[in-house]
C-alpha cells in the first residue's frame, strides 16, 4: 500500500518543476501524479521505454522517476538496465531516480553506474520520495547550471582568444609599419660611419632615429623620445618623424625646427605628453656639427685620446610650452671621434637591485671601446646594458653613432 499524503510534512515544497514518469502500472502512476501535484510539480507519464525515450526527445524534464520493470521483464529488471543503457548515451538526460519493488543491491549498483542518481524501493514513502525528488531536481539545476556556465565561460575563453589573436596581428602591423620608419639602410657620409639601433621595450614604442641626407655633403641627424610606451607613445613617434621630415633642410636651422616642431605638438599633443629630440645638421666636408637638444639626454662626443664632451645646448623639451625659444651650439669633430646619441632607455635600464646603468657605465664603456668602429661600438654599448639588466629592457632604447674617419 501507498503511504497516505497525510505522512508528508508541510514544509516540503517545490518549485515548478516538470518530472517525466515511467511506469507500466497505472494505478502507481495515477497515485505519483495525485502525490506530486498536490507538492507544486508537472508530471507527464509514459508506460514503456519507447514512449519513455520518445518524451525525452520533444520536451524537457528536470527529472525522470522510473521504473526498471516493464511489462516485458517484470522481475529481473533487465529491461530497465537496458533504457538505462540508452539513456547513459543521450545528451541532456535529467537526473534519473529508480523506483522499484524488485531491486536487489547488485540491481542497484548497476543502475547506479549506469547513471541512476538515487533508488526508491515500492512500496515508497512520500515523504521519503518527495524528499529524493527535491534533492535530486536541486542537485540537477546546480549541475545544468555548472554546464551552463562552463559553456559561457569557454565560449568567452574563445572570444578573448580571437580577440587577443587579433590583437597581436593588429601589434605585429603595427611593429612593422614602425620599423618601416625607421632607415632601412642608414646613408653614409664621405669621411664617417654611421650606425643605429632601435630595441623596444615592448612590440612598438616611442623612440626615433632617423639620417636625413641633404646633400652629398650636408646630413640632417635626429634621436627623440616620446613620453611613454607602447601604442600611443608609437602613434606619436610617427607623426613626429613625419614632421621632422617634412621640414627638415639644410637651409633650415636647428633651432628654428624644434620652435616649427614644438609649435605643432603645442597644438596637437595631449597635455600630459611630450618629446625629447636632439637635432643636428652635420657638415661632412668641414667637420662641423650645429645642434639643438630639445631636453634630450645630451649625446657624447668621444675623442680617440679618451677625453670627451657633451652636447648641451639647446632648450626644453617640445610639446609643453608653445612659445618656447631654442638656442643652437657648434661643435667641432676631428678623426678618430666617437659620436654617440641615445634614449633614456640605455641609461635608465635598471638591475636586479634596481641600480640604473647610469651615465657613468656608458661613458666607461665608450671609452673602453673607443677605437671600435661604429657599429661594433654600438653593439658593445647594447651587450653591456642587456648583461646589466638581465636581458629585461624597461624602456625604449635607441642609439645613433657616428664614427669621423
Amino acid at each position: 500500500m501507498l503511504a497516505s499524503m497525510s505522512e508528508t510534512p508541510v514544509e516540503v515544497r517545490a518549485m515548478q518543476s516538470r518530472i517525466l514518469i515511467a511506469d507500466d502500472q497505472p494505478d502507481v502512476l495515477r497515485a505519483l501524479c495525485l502525490l506530486l501535484k498536490g507538492h507544486g510539480y508537472t508530471t507527464e507519464t509514459v508506460t514503456s521505454p519507447s514512449d519513455l525515450l520518445e518524451a525525452l526527445k520533444h520536451s524537457e524534464f528536470d527529472l525522470l522517476l522510473m521504473d526498471l520493470n516493464y511489462a516485458r521483464d517484470t522481475t529481473s529488471g533487465r529491461e530497465g538496465l537496458d533504457l538505462l543503457t540508452r539513456l547513459k548515451a543521450m545528451e541532456s538526460v535529467p537526473p534519473i531516480v529508480v523506483m522499484t519493488g524488485w531491486a536487489t543491491v547488485g540491481v542497484a549498483v548497476e543502475a547506479m553506474q549506469r547513471g541512476v542518481t538515487d533508488f526508491v524501493e515500492k512500496p515508497w514513502t512520500n515523504s521519503q520520495l518527495l524528499e529524493v525528488l527535491r534533492k535530486q531536481i536541486n542537485l540537477g539545476r546546480e549541475r545544468r547550471e555548472t554546464a551552463r556556465l562552463a559553456v559561457q565561460e569557454t565560449q568567452a575563453q574563445k572570444v578573448i582568444a580571437s580577440q587577443f589573436h587579433e590583437q597581436e596581428h593588429e601589434i605585429a602591423e603595427a611593429r612593422a609599419i614602425q620599423e618601416g620608419f625607421l632607415p632601412k639602410e642608414i646613408a653614409q657620409l664621405a669621411g664617417y660611419e654611421i650606425a643605429g639601433a632601435w630595441q623596444s621595450a615592448r612590440v612598438v614604442g616611442g623612440d626615433y632615429f632617423d639620417v636625413l641626407p641633404f646633400d652629398g655633403e650636408t646630413f640632417g641627424l635626429c634621436i627623440a623620445d616620446v613620453a611613454g610606451k607602447g601604442l600611443p607613445a608609437a602613434l606619436l613617434m610617427s607623426n613626429l618623424q613625419a614632421a621632422v621630415r617634412g621640414l627638415a633642410s639644410p637651409s633650415l636651422a636647428p633651432e628654428d625646427l624644434c620652435a616649427r616642431l614644438n609649435a605643432l605638438l603645442c597644438r596637437n599633443m595631449a597635455s600630459d605628453r611630450f618629446v625629447t629630440l636632439f637635432y643636428a645638421q652635420l657638415d661632412g666636408p668641414a667637420r662641423r656639427l650645429r645642434y639643438v637638444s630639445a631636453g634630450h639626454n645630451p649625446p657624447f662626443i668621444l675623442h680617440a685620446d679618451g677625453s670627451h664632451e657633451r652636447l648641451r645646448e639647446g632648450g626644453g623639451v617640445l610639446g609643453v610650452f608653445a612659445n618656447q625659444a631654442f638656442r643652437s651650439g657648434v661643435a667641432q669633430l676631428r678623426s678618430g671621434d666617437r659620436m654617440v646619441l641615445y634614449t633614456d632607455g640605455v641609461t635608465e635600464a635598471y638591475n636586479a637591485d634596481e641600480e640604473e646603468f647610469g651615465e657613468q657605465r656608458l661613458l666607461t664603456v665608450l671609452q673602453e671601446n673607443r677605437r671600435r668602429s661604429s657599429a661594433e661600438m654600438q653593439k658593445e654599448i647594447l651587450l653591456a646594458v642587456s648583461a646589466f639588466s638581465r636581458g629585461t629592457w624597461q624602456d625604449d632604447a635607441t642609439l645613433l653613432v657616428v664614427g669621423v674617419r
